[in-house]
């Protein structure tokens, strides 16, 4: 079958999702907004992108068969997880466009490939080096110094899969952990920021990018976003733009990517990682900006023309973990749903547990650290 890879997917279109999670659902109502039927293919029946689809398809991502089906009833497809198992993509794409695809997939799916891929085409990322044994974690600390983190190459989000280590007897134990998969030892950052930009590239070549987000996490999992940025940051913006850009084109994406980067004590950015879809940063967009992270999936996988995205209002958005959710019980949002700036998102997911992100909470106010604080107030009490 030859395929129209320049083709416009108009409004009216199908477009199909690999990934039943939050973002799924986010990108079903912006889909929807704009005219789209959306179909998901998702391995869990009731997922939340499931529930607001027109259509899903329910099977493992290794089910030849069932994603054939499921390619037969869109236009084109995308996906709201990177750890997609590439055989899917090489399957759907013998029916329809799969975007970003695979090579970016391929690596951003894969640690060591993700850096060595960054680094040769002249971008700063951490510093690392491979391991596969003892020796290989030793001669990584000659090199790079303790401590260092220790990560599987591939799989792992939210901390998972991952280990800081101080000392050769620690770096013994995460192999132990870790292993028996190679493994990526990378140079412990003093940073002094973690940030992020969104990029969004087209089939057509067009690339808008978002203004820089400030991060926070808590246990290894996103904790608090804000724009724009303040201080001393303002200074970065433009060269983490300017790599997260770089970024995209050189890759040829189609689609969406965060790339997240460390800021350290010198002013300098170090890339930590790609994620080639929406992101938990970028949630504030649905209200702070004209055209929301998930609009603009939609855009660049349809190659329409992307939105503008140059402004974004001062804005706020704190994860709601299942830790809120005490005894099963959902909390009580009057308090939140009274305040004129704030937006609340649940995600419909029935069991809520210590960890597991359940919605978000995005607050607008005259400043970002205005929004911060009403933020923690309204979440945190």
């Amino acid at each position: 079958m030859t395929l129209d890879r320049n083709k416009s997917i108009l409004p009216g279109g199908t477009i199909g999702v690999f990934g039943g999670g939050q973002l799924g659902r986010m990108f079903c109502h912006a889909a929807q907004r704009l005219g789209y039927q959306v179909v998901v293919f998702t391995d869990e029946a009731d997922s939340p992108a499931a529930q607001v689809a027109a259509q899903s398809v329910v099977g493992q991502y290794t089910d030849i068969e069932a994603i054939k089906s499921f390619a037969k009833r869109i236009d084109v497809a995308t996906l709201e997880f990177e750890n997609i198992p590439l055989v899917a993509v090489d399957t759907a794409q013998e029916f329809v466009p799969v975007r970003p695809g695979r090579r970016v997939l391929a690596v951003a799916q894969n640690r060591l490939k993700e850096k060595t891929t960054l680094r040769d085409l002249g971008f700063p990322v951490t510093p690392f080096h491979e391991v596969r044994s003892y020796g290989d974690v030793l001669h990584a600390a000659g090199v790079l110094g303790w401590p260092l983190v220790i990560k599987t190459v591939s799989g792992g989000y939210d901390g998972k899969g991952q280990r800081k280590v101080v000392n050769a007897a620690q770096g013994n134990d995460a192999l132990d952990v870790l292993g028996p998969e190679p493994l990526i030892a990378e140079k412990w950052i003093e940073y002094v920021a973690e940030v992020s930009v969104l990029v969004a590239r087209n089939p057509g070549g067009q690339v808008e990018a978002y203004p820089m987000f400030t991060n926070a996490h808590r246990n290894h999992i996103l904790d608090l976003t804000t724009v724009p940025a303040r201080g001393e940051l303002c200074k970065v913006e433009s060269r983490a733009s300017e790599i997260a850009r770089g970024i995209a084109e050189s890759l040829l994406l189609e689609g969406l990517v965060c790339v997240e980067m460390f800021v350290d004590k010198d002013g300098a950015l170090l890339v930590n990682e790609l994620a080639p879809r929406p992101h938990n940063s970028g949630h504030l967009t649905m209200e702070a900006c004209t055209v929301s992270q998930f609009e603009q999936q939609v855009r660049a996988v349809c190659n329409l023309p992307l939105g503008d995205v140059s402004e974004c209002r001062p804005a706020a958005m704190v994860n709601l973990m299942g830790d809120l959710w005490t005894e099963g019980r959902s909390p009580d949002w009057t308090k939140v749903l009274s305040h004129p700036g704030a937006h609340l998102h649940l995600y419909g997911k029935s069991e809520s547990r210590v960890g597991r992100k359940m919605g978000h909470l995005t607050v607008l106010a005259e400043t970002p650290d205005r929004a911060t604080g009403l933020a923690l107030q309204l979440r945190d009490g």
